[in-house]
């Protein structure tokens, strides 16, 4: 069974948001990771791209496939997690420390159409 970390909002296509203020720190949850098995490759935006809630901002790779990225919210990206360029593993290792991106979003009201982790485990549990 996935863990899955309370006090994170997620959406249906399994990241999650932790909200710090203005900006959602943006990871995928444990569930997509163990989906996925061994992540080999991360790929990102860079610092000052603009993301939108339900479009895609990057992919997962792994050895049995690829799943792309999809914002669950808009905003401008003001941090990426470069360490996963060269351990893209980390988010094996702990998918809930291992975040991809910093988003100052542009629309908080974007939050409220995502899941807590209670709904989350109904699809993901």
């Amino acid at each position: 069974m996935s863990k899955i970390a309370e006090g994170l909002l997620y959406s249906e296509s399994h990241e999650w948001v932790r909200v710090d203020g203005n900006v959602a720190i943006i990871g995928v949850s444990d569930f997509a990771q163990a989906e996925m098995g061994d992540i080999t490759y991360v790929e990102m935006p860079d610092v000052d791209d603009e993301v939108s809630a339900g479009e895609d901002f990057g992919a997962l790779e792994s050895v049995k496939t690829s799943s792309e990225l999809v914002a669950p919210v808009s905003g401008r990206v003001v941090a990426r997690n470069d360490e996963l360029e060269d351990k893209p593993e980390l988010i094996n290792e702990d998918a809930y420390e291992a975040w991809i991106i910093k988003v100052e979003m542009s629309d908080k009201s974007e939050l409220d159409k995502l899941m807590n982790a209670a709904a989350y485990t109904n699809i993901a549990g």
